[in-house]
């Protein structure tokens, strides 16, 4: 069977500016950076403000499992069926982190004949937005340091920094660190850590601002730590905001890229969802939706995280309203909910698949609560049978939902065609009421408590009390009205990995929060959950090399 890599080698990719005109972007529109990737000039940008808006379809996904869901491969099966059934279609998604690139996950540009291309390129430096974005927090960091040294005019106190340096890999050895060692010409020894690039505020910022005007501003207004009295120390008060949003400019162009099908794509931007917010920036949905009739974008990790995060802060921020929600599973990732392990889910297990089912069910249901039809999209396995199949459609009816048997990992748009039909006609229908899950006036520590009920089915919240002062203290200091980011495991509706399925009357626990000043909201850091990854006992990065006409090997 061939390789992700080999199939996205094997198609025949358009000119970038042939990609383009398929949403009338003139080639003077373009900064091309080599053939098949360009980003998308400002001028061009703001020239298309008053132009209607498309329809909006998320793509999210139950509680993730080893067996893999394919949120990203259905988001861009789906945007090819639905050009091929004519509609003028443009796909958003996130940029890949180098992390997970070399980590465990692999690369994240889709798979089999659902693919943004240039694979190897996106997964790897692609535009060089993430360096961009890493050197920004950084020159904020080192501006907070060297201000330190030189005498310290604002009253910084060194013991409540609270701005972190960033690097787009995962090394668990930077998670915690002690700098300014070596002597009094390297500055004071303070603890200092690193975050992971796609956690960082500055990728939070860059990808919910506006334009550049919103950016600087946002940039601004970061917070880095606070002088002995609690007021608050920002990136502005350092004179860093300017610096940082030069380092940002060109980055803040969306790129523009292509399926193996020729579909459009606007890949830019990429925070986590289980430690950020999510999603793929502001400028490039926006953009997608004064280009195109229908704009399919994706949401990361399970509709827990990933949507809820897309609706109550992307959404509510750039003033988006969806028209429906597509919710990604397998027969296979739904036996591991219903408890078989991994090794033994090529059997057919119907009693498996009705005690798992009630994950899907749950995320299903949570979709309701933000106003959205939502349409069921199982990725097919070799081995799925009509009677687990059966048991899903059964579920799913109850619930008044259309379940759909995708194929597109192996037959591209052919294979999504029943899905880009069931979304079209729910986009027609206009079904959606969209709705926040929680009003800005909330309490913050009642909008964290909202989201653990409403979504996790929680039966309450357990905030350690330095946590609670400091949600009092950010109320008093003006951010009381932003929205809330929970960092969480991804894994399930608990704070416990290990707990699969729909769980239901647990606590959550809000060991830490954190105030993204810029972003604008409030993270709420909760159970064992790490800002800085570390790699797995055999990383994806023993098995990726060069050959010997330079090509690249073993990235998936």
């Amino acid at each position: 069977m061939a390789t992700d890599l080999e199939i996205a080698r094997a198609a025949t990719l358009r000119p970038i500016g042939e990609i383009a005109a398929r949403l009338d972007i003139p080639a003077e529109a373009l900064e091309p950076y080599g053939r098949f990737k360009a980003k998308i000039g400002f001028p061009f940008i703001a020239d298309q403000a008053d132009r209607p808006d498309g329809a909006l379809v998320l793509v999210t996904g139950i509680s993730p499992t080893p067996a893999g869901e394919g949120k990203t491969t259905t988001t861009i099966g789906l945007g090819d069926a639905l050009t091929a059934l004519g509609h003028k279609t443009a796909i958003c998604l996130r940029e890949p982190s180098l992390g997970p690139s070399f980590g465990q996950k692999g690369g994240a540009t889709g798979g089999g004949r659902a693919q943004v291309a240039p694979m190897d390129q996106i997964n790897l430096h692609f535009t060089g937005d993430f360096h961009a974005i890493t050197a920004a927090n950084n020159l904020l960091a080192a501006m907070v340091d060297n201000h330190l040294y030189w005498g310290n005019a604002l009253g910084l106190d060194p013991r409540r920094v609270t701005w972190r340096r960033a690097m787009d890999m995962n090394d668990r050895a930077l998670r915690a660190i002690v700098n300014g060692l070596g002597g009094a010409m390297n500055g004071s020894p303070r603890e200092d850590g690193f975050d992971i690039t796609v956690a960082s505020e500055v990728m939070a910022v860059f990808c919910l601002s506006r334009d550049l005007a919103d950016l600087q501003a946002r940039l601004a207004r970061i917070v880095v730590g606070a002088r002995r009295d609690g007021s608050a120390v920002t990136a502005a008060d350092l004179k860093a905001d300017g610096a940082m949003a030069a380092l940002l400019r060109d980055a803040l162009m969306p790129n523009l890229v292509q399926t193996l099908e020729g579909t459009p794509a606007l890949v830019h931007g990429g925070p986590f969802a289980n430690i950020a917010h999510g999603c793929n920036s502001v400028m490039a949905t926006r953009l997608g939706l004064k280009l195109a009739d229908i704009v399919v974008t994706e949401a990361g990790f399970g509709a827990d995280l990933g949507a809820e995060k897309f609706l109550d802060i992307k959404c509510r921020s750039a003033g988006l309203a969806p028209a429906c929600a597509v919710v990604v599973a397998t027969i296979r990732a739904l036996k591991m909910h219903g408890g078989v392990a991994k090794s033994a889910l090529g059997a057919e297990d119907c009693a498996a698949v009705a005690r798992g089912v009630v994950n899907l069910a749950r995320h299903v249901e949570n979709m309701g609560k933000f106003g959205l039809p939502v349409v069921v999209a199982l990725n097919h396995f070799t081995g799925d049978t009509d009677a687990e199949f059966a048991v899903v459609a059964e579920a799913m009816a109850a619930q008044g939902v259309e379940v759909v048997f995708c194929r597109h990992w192996a037959e591209g748009a052919a294979g999504a065609r029943d899905l880009a039909q069931a979304v079209a006609r729910r986009i027609a229908a206009k079904e959606a009421r969209f709705r926040p899950l929680y009003p800005d006036a909330m309490g913050l520590a009642e909008k964290i408590r909202t989201v653990a009920r409403e979504i996790y089915r929680a039966e309450d919240i357990a905030i350690v009390p330095t946590a609670a002062r400091r949600l009092e203290a950010f109320e008093a200091a003006g951010f009381g009205g932003v929205p809330v980011c929970i960092a969480k495991t991804q894994y399930s509706f608990t704070a416990d990995p290990a707990v699969m399925g729909a769980p239901s009357g647990h606590t959550i626990p809000v060991r830490e929060v954190r105030l993204s000043a810029g972003a604008g909201f409030v993270v709420a850091i909760c159970g064992d959950i790490m800002t800085m990854p570390g790699l797995p006992r055999k990383p994806a990065a023993e098995a990726i090399g060069l050959r010997a006409d330079g090509e690249i090997e073993g990235l998936f």
